[in-house]
């Protein structure tokens, strides 16, 4: 009969039937994520906490605050409150976002991508091709080209000059043309989000309710769009977020101006912290944005998880 020796167990080492420490597979899922969380703390988190800090104090960027700055509570918030000018920006941003990302950009990119669908591959690429070129071009390229085309010695009015119709665009519909410039450079994102889901929409299944006798209208409605209901939902969330923190475009094109007529929430904070030196109360104007934003968020991941 053979006999199997059985080797010393080592001293601290679980036997056989015993539970390893939790400590240790732990740490065998932290060890490698270190240095990441550390820079996530450092770079992301870091900022974001003291900027909500600044937010309830009086610093300036000049000045005896800018040194001995105090904390002040909510008195950033109350005059947030009183203040026309933010008042008058935000509601700028509220109608930016409604007209550029919900209305714009999500309407036009699945138009786009609807009108591909089973087209040939050439035409596929021409369209892709321009709508995507908008989207890689820097915030100040497009705005340039908007400029050219709609200022008052542009190319909108040279056409427009033969009816009689030419004007300075930029000065009578300020928010129109930076909402107009905004979904031109932004519609290739939600065209993607939808080519792909459209993509994963049953041909056999419309094919059926074509020959049931369904018209195009109402494939649209009662199978594709349902089928693609979570992508619209994920797109609206982030082209939302996206336009609501949109500055570099806005300042380049118009400034804010003419006055403040398209001076959003983000411009106006960017002024008022920067240009004036309030950092304090640029800063509550941002924790400001940084809430509406997460409310959107969480109502449209709610929307998702109440579809799934």
């Amino acid at each position: 009969m053979t006999v199997t020796a059985t080797p010393p167990r080592l001293a601290g080492s679980p036997g056989e039937g015993e539970p390893r420490p939790r400590g240790r597979g732990a740490l065998r899922w932290i060890l490698p994520l270190a240095p990441a969380l550390v820079l996530l703390v450092i770079f992301l988190a870091g900022p974001i906490l003291w900027s909500v800090y600044i937010a309830f104090t009086n610093e300036t960027l000049t000045g005896s605050a800018s040194v001995n700055s105090r904390f002040v509570g909510v008195d950033n918030f109350v005059k947030m409150l009183g203040d026309e000018d933010f008042r008058n920006s935000f509601l700028l941003t509220f109608v930016f976002v409604i007209g550029s990302a919900v209305i714009g950009q999500n309407t036009l990119g699945l138009l786009i991508a609807l009108l591909q669908r089973g087209r040939g591959r050439v035409t596929r690429s021409v369209v892709n091709g321009v709508v995507i070129a908008a989207w890689v071009v820097p915030e100040v390229v497009a705005a340039a080209c908007w400029f050219s085309f709609l200022s008052e010695e542009g190319t909108l009015n040279e056409v427009l000059g033969a009816i009689g119709l030419s004007q300075d665009w930029l000065f009578t519909a300020p928010m129109i043309a930076i909402i107009l410039a905004n979904v031109w450079r932004g519609t290739a994102f939600s065209m993607l989000v939808y080519s792909a889901a459209l993509s994963d929409v049953p041909g056999d299944l419309l094919e059926a309710a074509s020959v049931d006798g369904a018209t195009t209208w109402r494939r649209f409605v009662h199978i594709t769009l349902p089928l693609i209901r979570r992508s619209i939902l994920s797109n609206l969330m982030l082209i939302t977020l996206q336009t609501l923190a949109s500055f570099g475009l806005i300042y380049a094109l118009t400034g804010g101006g003419p006055g403040t007529a398209s001076q959003t929430t983000p411009l106006y904070m960017y002024e008022q912290a920067f240009r004036y030196f309030e950092i304090g109360y640029g800063s509550a104007m941002a924790l400001v944005m940084l809430v509406i934003g997460a409310a959107f968020s969480l109502v449209y991941l709610r929307l998702i998880k109440v579809d799934a």
